[in-house]
């Protein structure tokens, strides 16, 4: 049939085909299998591993993700066919790529990269969160405190306004009772002693102004 396998790599092979007049309408079918022994095995498609199908515009195909080091048997066939032998292809594929091995280094880098980073965000969030729980906390523990003692300040400053009002109440209180009453020691004491008013008071100069004369003795009695 004239199939060959090339650029074969430790992962990869081409395979190329000519085209079959019975598959213009149909479609190419590409079986492989790892590790094949001739005379162990069969061509029957159930021996092999892998299937892939083709359009039939097609005459190559790239087969991906082989085994370095690893002998394979490849077959074309039309419609999913049973292969014979004229239809198949046995190679080996190569050590493992070392653009390949590279590569994969990177990726595995890459993702231990990114795995910390991701953690090293989550941790950097938490902190941030916490750092700004403490301080939210603090600073309404400051305000509570405030508040407090500016109640407590306008507290005082109530009680000491109303004692000042209550002195000056009383301080007033005393001062109207004082006013009205300028002789009240002498009163209570001619009320203590009438007998007193019945002599005849012959006022002096400094007593002129505080000493009542006889009649308003009388008057009280």
């Amino acid at each position: 049939m004239g199939i060959t396998v090339q650029n074969i790599t430790g992962n990869t092979a081409m395979v190329i085909w000519p085209k079959m007049a019975s598959c213009a309408d149909s479609f190419y079918s590409i079986m492989y299998h790892p590790n094949w022994n001739s005379m162990l095995s069969s061509y029957s498609r159930k021996s092999f591993q892998k299937e892939e199908r083709v359009p039939a515009s097609r005459s190559s195909f790239v087969v991906e993700n082989l085994t370095p080091l690893t002998t394979y048997i490849l077959c074309v066939t039309c419609q999913s066919a049973n292969p014979s032998s004229d239809q198949c292809r046995v190679f080996n594929t190569l050590e493992k790529d070392p653009a390949s091995v590279s590569n994969t280094k990177k990726e595995l880098a890459l993702g231990i990269w990114l795995t910390s980073s991701v953690l090293l965000l989550i941790i950097a969030a938490i902190l941030l969160y916490g750092c700004l729980h403490v301080l939210c906390r603090r600073r309404r523990d400051r305000l509570q405190g405030q508040n407090r003692t500016s109640k407590q300040d306008h507290r005082k400053a109530r009680t000491k306004s109303a004692a000042y009002t209550s002195e000056e109440l009383g301080r007033q209180s005393q001062l109207m009772q004082d006013t009205r009453d300028p002789g009240g020691i002498q009163l209570s004491t001619i009320i203590e002693n009438p007998s007193a008013c019945k002599e005849p008071i012959t006022p002096t100069s400094k007593s002129w102004e505080r000493v009542p004369v006889t009649g308003q003795c009388s008057a009280i009695n």
